[in-house]
């Protein structure tokens, strides 16, 4: 398995108190290393998308903007929630740079499943317009790489975060290549694009208060025959791990074991269907306790 991530990825400030910071990163990585995780996989350095894998889903001229506001000192506000430091657009360029880099490994054959341990996360920006802590969507920027690639003509995004993958779903809209499954907690920020009807856009909401029993009961008769009937070649997760009962962003009640039941179908979906090829990234998770302890179970479930 291989594991990528980036020092870059720290010196992504936030506002003091800000639930998306660089402890996040920290807390994960340390629990991987300590429970010993880290010795079985190969650890990479992600690197720096390229402007043309950046431009292929995000407009030019948002590009730009983010360019003209990234500040030399302190921070500026994108929206009311996302904030550019002088690190950001190295930290979020480096996180698009991983998963597009795990996904040419995973095409390559140089592993069957990557994990892509990197911040910011990415779910929420649209083509053109940065939002809930995202500033580049990584997930969809590797996607449409893959799609470039000799032998790739269908994918699919598999999305569990408590919030749901708005910008995913909007690049994606009218690409039918590319498959959608997004559950999140409903109704709940950030409320774009969460009931878009699209054969290739599937949309599990769930109740405030859902346990793991109402998660798995919803994934299983919204995805998996989708999933099948879709074929993907390769699979991509959007791993948010907000859904836990102990996050202090969302309100659904799911637990570690819950990820690994979930991680585990995806794998054995792509088994099935993608010669076994998973490229997961990061996304939400803010009680750093429970999002060690998640993503740990994440990865264990994909590497068996």
């Amino acid at each position: 398995m291989l594991i990528y991530t980036h020092s870059d990825c720290l010196e992504h400030e936030t506002q003091s108190g800000h639930p998306e910071r660089p402890d996040r990163l920290r807390g994960v990585w340390a629990h991987l290393e300590r429970t010993g995780f880290l010795q079985d996989c190969e650890v990479r350095d992600a690197p720096l998308a390229s402007a043309h894998d950046l431009g292929a889903v995000h407009a030019g001229a948002y590009l730009e903007q983010l360019r003209a506001l990234s500040p030399e000192q302190g921070l500026v506000q994108v929206d009311p929630d996302t904030a550019l430091c002088p690190a950001s657009l190295a930290a979020a360029t480096r996180a698009a740079g991983a998963v597009v880099d795990g996904t040419r490994a995973v095409l390559a054959g140089e592993a069957d499943s990557v994990f892509c341990a990197v911040r910011p996360p990415g779910h929420h920006a649209e083509s053109d317009a940065a939002m809930g802590f995202c500033l580049f969507n990584s997930v969809a920027v590797a996607a449409h790489f893959s799609l470039g690639q000799p032998g790739i003509e269908r994918v699919a995004i598999l999305d569990f975060d408590v919030h749901h993958g708005n910008g995913t779903v909007q690049i994606f809209a009218d690409d039918p290549r590319v498959l959608v499954c997004s559950s999140f907690q409903y109704p709940f920020y950030p409320g774009r694009y969460d009931e878009l009807i699209r054969d290739h856009v599937i949309l599990t909401p769930l109740a405030a208060g859902s346990d793991g029993n109402v998660f798995r009961r919803a994934v299983e008769q919204d995805w998996f025959d989708r999933i099948s009937r879709h074929a993907p070649q390769l699979i991509f997760v959007s791993a948010g791990f907000d859904a836990h009962h102990l996050d202090p962003l969302g309100g659904l009640n799911l637990t570690e074991s819950d990820f690994t039941w979930v991680t585990g179908h995806i794998k054995s979906l792509a088994n099935s269907y993608a010669q076994g090829r998973v490229v997961s990234a990061l996304e939400g998770g803010y009680d750093i306790g429970a999002l060690s302890t998640s993503a740990l179970a994440h990865v264990e479930a994909l590497r068996s």
